[in-house]
């Protein structure tokens, strides 16, 4: 009866339909070709907040990070620096130069000064302990527990300093556990996987049998785990701790830790996070595997997401091994993995805001507009929480301010402490990311013209 009394209204209700469709669609068009063009990064004017001076040194860091000999032997010319100029005059040298373009500061003073300019441009920080070791380098454990106070100051900061909302960490789990232990983690976890509840408990204080340690190692490991546990308890409900990923040789057991520690901390909320690097071939089927474990454990998953820094080191060791490259073969390989894993996230994140998150760690600016473009397509906004997007301090400033300017939500990796503490992580960063800091020139070109500008408008005067 209802169908027989509309139905003289159908033909005329269906154009109507039709036409709100397409004004709708059309409406969705413009917006992504209009974030397109807001997110070209190419105006200058992102650097109109720069004072004259962090211009000028700017330019000046980046016309050296040009220069490839430069940054292949940065480690040993800054040894010869030291040795000549003595160590006060080194750092003399070192402060307002390099260390000042990639470091917050020395103590909670200067690192407040730079956090505060960093807010007032609404850029977050990320706080980074400069505190890592790699195979031969343990250092027993008072050392580690050293570490782990310098890790809970960081969150002590992070959290009560209020220099942003939802404030970050970053951890590196081999400045409180040992990586040689990690290494043999790793391959007995190859043959015979441990149980997440395994690691809970070690953490939880139980008495535990780690198969495959001995009594020293197992022993080392129980107290690394307690390290763990006591940073975890510290920061949840306050700051978010993203556990940075390493070298493939130790990863996997780095993960299992990790993935314990969502397990006891992330049962209603994302506070601890892992990365995943993409240039490694097996990034997106670990990435899928990790989705389907906080599924079946019932935790929330937080992802921190790179290309990855340790390609050269990687692919020495591969061949030295005699094993396969874990590297991708080519760039744009890596760029499709990267991609291809962002788009797994997001959708995961449109489904369950609540359950996932994601820091779209990037330097490239094609995977910054693709992952606009999908969070566009996808309703989840700008600074709802589950997405945001992280570059180096220092670095990528055009894309960081840019996006800021637009509403999303967007940290920088923040690295604190001595010139001495800092100078092995400045050396391993920038051989690390030779190809991101060589890759500069239109970052550098675009602080250039706003120089010119500036100058131009000192001339008119």
């Amino acid at each position: 009866m209802l169908y027989s009394r509309l139905r003289p209204l159908l033909p005329r209700l269906m154009p109507l339909r039709m036409t709100s469709t397409e004004a709708c669609t059309t409406m969705k068009v413009k917006q992504l070709n209009l974030l397109e063009e807001t997110l070209a990064f190419e105006d200058p004017k992102a650097f109109r907040v720069k004072r004259f001076g962090e211009l000028l040194r700017a330019l000046g860091v980046f016309h050296l990070c040009s220069f490839p000999v430069l940054v292949n032997n940065c480690g040993k010319l800054m040894m010869i620096s030291r040795t000549i100029l003595g160590r006060r005059g080194f750092s003399m040298l070192l402060r307002p130069t390099v260390y000042a373009q990639f470091v917050a500061g020395e103590n909670e003073s200067e690192i407040s000064q730079s956090m505060e300019k960093m807010n007032l441009l609404g850029l977050r920080p990320m706080l980074a302990v400069p505190i890592e070791e790699d195979l031969g380098e343990s250092t027993g454990e008072k050392r580690y527990d050293d570490n782990m106070e310098a890790m809970l100051e960081c969150v002590r900061m992070s959290h009560s300093n209020a220099w942003s909302k939802d404030p970050m960490m970053q951890l590196k789990i081999t400045a409180l556990l040992s990586p040689d232990l990690c290494v043999k983690l790793t391959t007995i976890i190859t043959q015979q996987p441990y149980d997440l509840d395994l690691v809970v408990k070690a953490m939880d204080g139980e008495p535990v049998d780690f198969p495959g340690l001995d009594e020293r190692e197992a022993a080392h490991f129980l107290c690394g785990l307690h390290r763990l546990n006591k940073i975890a308890e510290a920061s949840v409900n306050k700051v978010r701790v993203l556990v940075d990923a390493e070298y493939t040789y130790m990863n996997p057991a780095l993960s299992l830790v990790t993935m314990a520690m969502m397990k006891k901390f992330n049962k209603d909320g994302v506070w601890i996070w892992n990365t995943y690097q993409c240039y490694l071939k097996e990034s997106r089927s670990l990435l899928l595997g990790a989705l389907q474990i906080s599924k079946e454990e019932g935790f929330c998953l937080g992802v921190k997401l790179v290309r990855g820094a340790y390609m050269d080191k990687e692919r020495k060791l591969a061949e030295k091994e005699s094993q396969l490259d874990p590297i991708h073969n080519c760039w744009e390989d890596t760029n499709v993995s990267y991609n291809g894993s962002l788009d797994v996230m997001l959708k995961a994140i449109s489904q369950k805001p609540e359950r996932y998150r994601i820091i779209v760690a990037t330097h490239n600016e094609e995977s910054v507009r693709k992952a606009a473009k999908r969070m566009e397509e996808l309703g989840i906004d700008k600074d709802g929480g589950s997405v945001c997007f992280g570059q180096l301090l220092g670095m990528c400033d055009h894309v960081s301010l840019t996006l800021a300017k637009e509403g999303y939500a967007v940290y920088k990796s923040v690295p604190y402490g001595s010139v001495d503490d800092t100078l092995p992580y400045l050396v391993r960063r920038a051989q690390e990311n030779r190809t991101v800091l060589q890759g500069i020139r239109k970052e550098r070109d675009l602080l250039r013209k706003e120089f010119y500008r500036r100058m131009s408008l000192r001339g008119g005067k």
